[in-house]
């Protein structure tokens, strides 16, 4: 049979692509865990950076209370470097990775990496309106604080479901 030397030509390159996708996949979820993530606690730092700088012209005894949100949103950046160096540390030798491995680190880091990053812009809105609403009164610092807790569970929630998926 003419074809058979060439199926088997094919057969081993596309099992050696499938090897390189499988880690494409692996590193794809590292990158998008971290990426996200750190895009999340950038934009929650910034628009709550804003409001900080708003209400401390107004009332600059209390820019200290006013941090929290930036500090949340931080938070959100190590949640993402916590599931990037897990991953990249489950990322074996050649031909040990398989497709399974690969797909659930995909999906691992773009479930931490998309929950932090709408967390971050829920802690950025929250926050920007929250620090400025303090700078004119006291009263609704625990709402603040409610209204970020809640935003930052959500990350917290992708935290905890990406290190199932990297099991």
């Amino acid at each position: 049979d003419l074809w058979t030397p060439w199926e088997k030509i094919m057969s081993s390159q596309e099992q050696g692509l499938t090897s390189e996708i499988n880690y494409l996949f692996g590193y794809a979820g590292v990158a998008i865990a971290l990426t996200f993530a750190n895009l999340g606690a950038a934009y929650g730092t910034a628009k709550s950076g804003v409001g900080i700088c708003a209400m401390g012209v107004m009332k600059p005894s209390v820019i200290i209370r006013g941090v929290i949100p930036v500090i949340m949103a931080g938070i959100l950046g190590i949640y993402g470097l916590i599931v990037a160096v897990i991953l990249g540390q489950k990322l074996g030798e050649q031909g040990e990775y398989s497709e399974l491995k690969g797909y659930k680190h995909l999906g691992s880091g773009m479930t931490c990496g998309l929950t932090s990053l709408a967390a971050g812009i829920a802690i950025g809105v929250g926050g920007e309106a929250g620090v400025r609403a303090l700078g004119q009164q006291d009263k609704v610092f625990v709402g603040m604080m409610l209204i970020l807790i809640f935003a930052e569970a959500l990350g917290l929630y992708g935290l905890i479901v990406a290190l199932i998926l990297t099991q």
